[in-house]
C-alpha cells in the first residue's frame, strides 16, 4: 500500500512551535522561527492542507496518477491529529494580549510544578500569555508536576468559576488558565507515560468550564477584549475531544461571523479552532451520530461559505477555503453524500482552476476525487488535475542533465539561484555519505523539482495535480525506482513569509531525500519501513541541508540543551508516531553525533541500508550499539548546546572533554572547553608526553576575543619564554610539535584581547 507520512498540524496559529526545520536556497539568513506576517491569509482549521510555514519534508513511495492500481492516498491515511499548539506568531497579536511582537517569554517551571490548588491558579493568573505559552515545551521531567490530572482538574475548575462572572475581557486572566489547560493536553499527548492518564473526571471538569463560558452572554461580545478568551475556549473543545457536544457553539460562531466587525477586532481567530473542532470530530465515536441528528451544521457551513465569497483573494480568503474543506469532508459518509452533492457542485461552479477562487475549486475537486470520483462529471471536475497543472505550472527549466525545474512563478534569476544550490549539493552529499554509486536496482537517474509559488499554492495545487496529502512542508515522491521510466520528483514552494528575499522552502532537504534514496537506501520508502529508519532518513536530510548551506540548526541546539532524547531512543523514531521535534531536531542530533563520533558505525549501518538488510541494520543499532553510546551522547549534547554545534564544522569528529579536576591538564585526544582570560593574562596548560610520541598537536578555536598559543617544553609558556607560537588575528590557532621530549610539556593561550568560550584540544 502506498504510504504517506504526515505531520498533522493542528492549527494555523501554531507557527510558533511548529517552526520549519530547514531553509532553502539561497542561504540567506532568515528567522529560525518565522512568524506569520501581519497581512498573511488567516488560517483556519487544518484539513487535508496545512498552514504556512509547514514543518519538515516527507518522503513517500507514491507517484502521481498511479496507473498500477496501488492504493491512492486519501484522508483516511492520516493518523488522528495531536492537540493544538501554542498561541504565537498570530496576525494582529495585540488582540490576544501578546503585544506588538508575540515573542515567547519563558516561565520559571518550578513556579508551576511546585504549586497545587489555589496557589497554582494564582500563579497562572499572575503571568502573561507568553509565559504560559512557553510551557508547551516543558521537559519530560517536569511534565507531571505541572500537568498531572489533579493539576489540570484544579485549573479547569478555576476556568469554570471565572466563566460564571466573565465580563467579556481577560481581567480575570481566564485566557491564561485556558491556555495552561491547552498546554497540558499538548504535553500529555506526547508524553503520556511521564504525565499519566487523563480520565473522565478531567473531561467533566473541562465540560463544566466550557459550558459556563459559552452560556455567558458576554462570550458573544464582538470586541478585541473577547477575542483571546473566546479563541482559547473554542480551542479547548478540541483539547478535551468533545466535538459532538459543542456543535451548537460551532454553528453559532459561523452564523455570527461578520467580516466588517469580527476581522478588525481579532474575533475572526475564534473560527480557526471552531473548524478544527469539525476536523477532529471525525475521529470521535459520537460525532457522526450528532451530525446526522442535526445536519443543519452542514447547511450553516454552506451558508457561511456562500455569503463570504467576496473574501477570496484577500487577507481572509483562506478561512473560506478551509471552510470548504470541512464541508466537503463530510462527503466521505455515504448517508450524507446525497445532501452534500448539490452544495459541492455549486461551489465548483462558483470557482475555477486559476485565479482567486482556485483554492475553493481545488478543495471540491479533491473531495470528489476521494469520495465520489465515479460522479466527477456531475461536478465538472473530472479533468481538474490536468487543468490545474496547465494553468499553474507554466515554467520549465533544465538545471542539469539530471535536474529539471517545473515552477509556478519563478523568474530567470530565481531559477538560476535554485539551480546553483541544487547542482552544488551533489559533491557535498557524496563526501558525507561516502557511497560507491547508486544502490542496486535504482533507476532514478533524473529528478523533477516542482516549485509552487507559496505554501497555500503547494497545499492546494500539489494535492489536486499529484493526488497526495500536502499537510507537510514538502514531499519527495520516489515512485518505484526499480521500474524503468519511473520519474521521481519532489514538490516544494517559495517561502512567502521571507519575501522580498527569495527562498524555496526545504529545497535542499528534499533534494537530500532524492540523493539518499538513490545512493543510501535500497528500494522505495515503503520497503525500508519494515524497521525504524526515520532517524536517518529525516535526520540526514536535516543534517545535509543545514551543513551544506552553513546554517546553524538553532532548533536542534535548543533540543540538545534540554537533553530531550537518548541516542538509543532516537534510533526507534517512527515518523507517524513521533513528534516533529523528535523526527527533525532529534534526528539531526543523532546523525550529527554518529558522524562525528562513530563514523565506522555509520558506514556499517549504511552498508546494510544500501543492501536492503533492514533487520541487519536494526541489529547493529539496537544490539551491537544499543545503549553503549547514550552516556557519551549526553555529554556531546552538553557541548553541542554550549556552542560546539554552532561553531564546529558539522560532521567533524569531536573529542571528549579532558578528564580530571585540574582544568590546566590536557591529555591525548580530548578538549578543554569554555577557556577564558582577560587582556594581558594567560590560560596555562600542561600535558604528560609518553616516551616515543611522534607528534603533539594542540588546537584552539571558537569563542570571542583574541588568544595566541605558545609552547615551551621546559616550563610554563609565556610571551618571553617559549619555543614556538601561533599568533593569528583570532582564536583559531594550531601548534604541531614533532618528536616532543618525554615528560611534561607546557602550552599557554595569551590574551592579546580578552577572550572567552575558547576550546583547546590536544592530540598525540
Amino acid at each position: 500500500m502506498a504510504r504517506l507520512l504526515t505531520l498533522v498540524l493542528s492549527l494555523f496559529l501554531a507557527v510558533g512551535l511548529f517552526s520549519p526545520q530547514s531553509q532553502a536556497a539561497p542561504a540567506a539568513a532568515t528567522p529560525a522561527t518565522p512568524t506569520t506576517p501581519a497581512d498573511a491569509p488567516v488560517g483556519t482549521a487544518p484539513a487535508h492542507l496545512a498552514p504556512p510555514p509547514a514543518i519538515g519534508a516527507d518522503r513517500a513511495d507514491t507517484a502521481p496518477a498511479r496507473p498500477d492500481g496501488r492504493k491512492r492516498l486519501s484522508p483516511e491515511d492520516l493518523v488522528p491529529r495531536s492537540p493544538v499548539a501554542p498561541l504565537t506568531g498570530e496576525p494582529n497579536a495585540k488582540a490576544f494580549g501578546l503585544g506588538a511582537a508575540a515573542a515567547e517569554q519563558p516561565c520559571n517551571i518550578a513556579d508551576f510544578t511546585g504549586r497545587t490548588g489555589g496557589d497554582l491558579v494564582r500563579q497562572i493568573r499572575s503571568v502573561d500569555l507568553q509565559c504560559v505559552n512557553s510551557l508547551f515545551r516543558i521537559g519530560r521531567g517536569d511534565a507531571a508536576g505541572a500537568f498531572r490530572e489533579s493539576q489540570m482538574t484544579t485549573v479547569a475548575n478555576a476556568v469554570r468559576d471565572a466563566a460564571y462572572t466573565y465580563q467579556g475581557d481577560n481581567s480575570a486572566s481566564i485566557a491564561q488558565l485556558m491556555l495552561y489547560l491547552q498546554a497540558g493536553y499538548f504535553v500529555q499527548f506526547y508524553n503520556p507515560d511521564a504525565v499519566g492518564p487523563y480520565g473522565d473526571g478531567l473531561k467533566a471538569a473541562g465540560r463544566s468550564a466550557l459550558d459556563a463560558f459559552f452560556a455567558n452572554p458576554r462570550s458573544r461580545d464582538v470586541t478585541a477584549d473577547n477575542a483571546s478568551p473566546l479563541t482559547r475556549a473554542a480551542t479547548l473543545i478540541d483539547s478535551i475531544k468533545d466535538s459532538a457536544r459543542y456543535l451548537p457553539v460551532v454553528k453559532r460562531l459561523l452564523a455570527d461571523y461578520d467580516s466588517a466587525t469580527w476581522n478588525p477586532n481579532g474575533m475572526v481567530y475564534a473560527l480557526t479552532p471552531a473548524l478544527t473542532v469539525l476536523y477532529a470530530g471525525h475521529w470521535q465515536a459520537d460525532f457522526l451520530p450528532a451530525v446526522k441528528a442535526d445536519p443543519t451544521v452542514l447547511d450553516t457551513l454552506f451558508t457561511f461559505i456562500s455569503r463570504n465569497q467576496g473574501l477570496h483573494g484577500g487577507t481572509y480568503g483562506r478561512m473560506v477555503y478551509e471552510s470548504v474543506n470541512e464541508l466537503t469532508r463530510f462527503m466521505k459518509y455515504p448517508e450524507l453524500l446525497p445532501g452534500l452533492r448539490p452544495y459541492a457542485r455549486t461551489l465548483a461552479q462558483q470557482s475555477t482552476p486559476s485565479g482567486p477562487t482556485m483554492y475553493q475549486r481545488g478543495s471540491v475537486a479533491l473531495a470528489v476525487n476521494w469520495w465520489d470520483t465515479a460522479n466527477c462529471s456531475y461536478y465538472g471536475t473530472c479533468d481538474d488535475p490536468a487543468r490545474f497543472k496547465a494553468a499553474n505550472l507554466t515554467v520549465k527549466h533544465t538545471c542539469s542533465p539530471s535536474i529539471t525545474l517545473l515552477a509556478q512563478a519563478l523568474d530567470g534569476t530565481q531559477l538560476g539561484t535554485a539551480c546553483t544550490s541544487l547542482n552544488g549539493q551533489d559533491a557535498f552529499f557524496h563526501a558525507v555519505a561516502r557511497d560507491s554509486g547508486p544502490v542496486k536496482d535504482d533507476n532514478n537517474g533524473t529528478i523533477e523539482v516542482v516549485v509552487f509559488h507559496s505554501s497555500l499554492d503547494y497545499q492546494v495545487l500539489a494535492a489536486v495535480i499529484y493526488d497526495i496529502n500536502t499537510n507537510n512542508g514538502g514531499m519527495y515522491l520516489e515512485g518505484e525506482p526499480d521500474k524503468a521510466g519511473n520519474q521521481p520528483r519532489f514538490l516544494c514552494y517559495e517561502a512567502e513569509w521571507a519575501r522580498p528575499s527569495f527562498e524555496i522552502w526545504n529545497l535542499n532537504h528534499e533534494y537530500t531525500h532524492y540523493l539518499d534514496g538513490r545512493f543510501d537506501v535500497y528500494g522505495d520508502y515503503e520497503a525500508g519501513q519494515v524497521q525504524p529508519i526515520d532517524w536517518w532518513v529525516e535526520g540526514f536530510a536535516e543534517f545535509v541541508s543545514h551543513s551544506y548551506r552553513k546554517v546553524v540548526n538553532d532548533g536542534a541546539i535548543a533540543v540538545a540543551g534540554r537533553h530531550a532524547y537518548r541516542l538509543s531512543e532516537l534510533f526507534d523514531t517512527v515518523y507517524a508516531k513521533s513528534s516533529q521535534e523528535r523526527v527533525y531536531q532529534g534526528g539531526y542530533l543523532a546523525v550529527r553525533y554518529m558522524l562525528e563520533r562513530h563514523r565506522s558505525d555509520v558506514d556499517a549501518v549504511l552498508a546494510k541500508y544500501r543492501a536492503g538488510d533492514w533487520d541487519g541494520a536494526r541489529a547493529l543499532l539496537k544490539t551491537t550499539i544499543g545503549t553503549r553510546y547514550d552516556a557519551d551522547f549526553d555529554g556531546w549534547l552538553t557541548r553541542c548546546a554550549a556552542g560546539a554545534c554552532a561553531t564546529g564544522t558539522p560532521g567533524e569528529p569531536q573529542l571528549p572533554e579532558c578528564a580530571g579536576s585540574d582544568l590546566r591538564k590536557l591529555d591525548a585526544g580530548c578538549v578543554r572547553g569554555n577557556v577564558a582570560a582577560t587582556t594581558g593574562n594567560y590560560a596555562h596548560f600542561y600535558l604528560l608526553v609518553p616516551a616515543g610520541t611522534k607528534q603533539i598537536k594542540v588546537t584552539t578555536k571558537g569563542g570571542t576575543g583574541n588568544g595566541d598559543l605558545y609552547y615551551n617544553p621546559g616550563g610554563w609558556a609565556y610571551t618571553d619564554s617559549y619555543v614556538t607560537r601561533s599568533a593569528g588575528p583570532d582564536n583559531a590557532e594550531t601548534l604541531t610539535v614533532g618528536n616532543p621530549p618525554a615528560g611534561y610539556v607546557f602550552f599557554s593561550l595569551y590574551a592579546q584581547q580578552g577572550f572567552s568560550g575558547v576550546s583547546v584540544t590536544s592530540e598525540f
